[in-house]
């Protein structure tokens, strides 16, 4: 759920504080007095506005109430925003807030507020329980989802009526509605992206279809497990094998390029993240679209996969209080409902999403909000993930080639994870 744009700086505003109810008290150093700063990642794009609209909005509107209390809010790219957390860390003069990609480095550390020390019963109750479970390291909460999405499965519904084809429920009516699309001449009767742009995602929803995933019932590392190979196998020998997912190896196509195929009427089927429903409504092709979980080995329901953004707050004694009043007014429903719509996201609040799921107006976003409770996200508590996201990457194209090993390559990821 990533789109880069220029770096932006949100101007410093005025505000107040008032009392917190739920938070330890703290001794702020009177009104007027406390400055938070908070950096924020960019989710704007060159057809949509950047994210430094949004936190303007948020500051005027909880200065307000709120006039002793400034707040200095700087936006930057996904690219650098870890860089920029990491100086400021090394520097000894972290943000009070910050809103990116992850958490666990530095709740690890021992740096980061948990839920309960800054955040209202309430606040604390209403997040996605799915969501607030991921955002948990030692079963304390650090990381606050502030976005989520969710991928699914999108169809061409044109090429589907002209093959006589309804949306698979299984892997063996996937199979089958891909040898008739390739039939008909489509170039990707399913395109497979494992190519070094996010073959983590890619992979972590076909282990999941196929009961597997990269942690077992204890949420440890698990990725060369029985599941997973079989899952792999099956790819390698029926998709890849009978060359159903598109000219280009699997291992060397990305995921804007398999978007791309979908978004020009050359692949039939794809998996996305929501936001490729708003590449299709700015796309000069308007592609008539379905979208569904993608289909499980059995057909049952499985988990989805999907993707979250977080809120962390580092630990500041003489800004706990503020910090709290601050985080507490942001996830107010106006907030999360605004969030999730101007970036095609899902919300991160049970009583927003119900909102939502009961709007018509909202009905491209059905199909992400049915999957909400469901959401198996990636192992984000693990410190090392990165570094197994950097292997997976690099390595999982070769389990699909045509002499590729899955097992083989799945153990050699594995050792990432030590």
């Amino acid at each position: 759920m990533r789109h880069r744009a220029r770096t932006v700086v949100a101007v410093a505003a005025a505000w107040g504080m008032v009392g917190l109810a739920g938070c330890g008290e703290t001794t702020d150093s009177g009104a007027g007095d406390v400055t938070l700063t908070v950096v924020a990642t960019n989710y704007g794009d060159s057809v949509h506005k950047n994210s430094e609209g949004f936190w303007d909005r948020v500051v005027l509107a909880f200065g307000t109430d709120n006039p002793g209390i400034d707040v200095d809010v700087k936006v930057y790219d996904p690219d650098e925003i870890d860089e920029k957390v990491a100086e400021l860390v090394e520097k000894g003069d972290a943000p009070d807030i910050v809103q990116s990609d992850g958490y666990s480095e530095y709740a690890a550390k021992g740096l980061l507020y948990s839920a309960e020390d800054i955040l209202s019963i309430p606040v604390q109750a209403s997040f996605i329980p799915s969501l607030a479970e991921a955002g948990e390291m030692d079963r304390e909460e650090y990381g606050l989802p502030f976005t989520a999405s969710t991928r699914l499965m999108y169809y061409n519904k044109d090429l589907f009526a002209r093959a006589g084809l309804k949306p698979p429920k299984s892997w063996a009516e996937l199979l089958v509605a891909a040898r008739v699309l390739k039939a008909q001449g489509v170039k990707y009767p399913i395109a497979l992206p494992l190519g070094p742009e996010e073959a983590e995602a890619e992979t972590l929803m076909w282990l999941l279809a196929g009961e597997g995933g990269y942690t077992d019932s204890t949420n440890s590392y698990d990725l060369a497990s029985a599941a997973n190979v079989r899952t792999l196998t099956w790819l390698k020998e029926n998709l890849v094998g009978e060359g159903l997912t598109g000219p280009v190896a699997p291992g060397e196509l990305n995921r804007s390029d398999a978007v791309k195929a979908f978004l020009d009427g050359d692949a039939a089927m794809v998996n996305g993240p929501l936001s490729l429903i708003r590449q299709i409504d700015d796309s000069s092709e308007s592609v008539p679209y379905g979208s569904i979980p993608l289909p499980s080995r059995t057909g049952q329901e499985t988990p989805t996969m999907g993707t979250a953004d977080w809120v962390v707050a580092f630990k500041n004694d003489d800004h706990r209080k503020a910090i709290g009043q601050f985080l507490n007014f942001l996830y107010g429903d106006k907030y999360v409902t605004e969030q999730a719509n101007e970036y095609e996201l899902l919300p991160v609040t049970t009583p927003v999403a119900d909102q939502m799921r009961a709007d018509k107006d909202q009905r491209s976003q059905w199909s992400g909000l049915d999957t909400l409770q469901n959401l198996q996200l990636y192992p984000v508590a693990e410190t090392n993930w990165s570094e197994v996201a950097a292997a997976i990457r690099k390595q999982i194209g070769k389990a699909v080639a045509p002499n590729g090993n899955p097992k083989t390559v799945l153990e050699s990821i594995a050792q990432a994870t030590q």
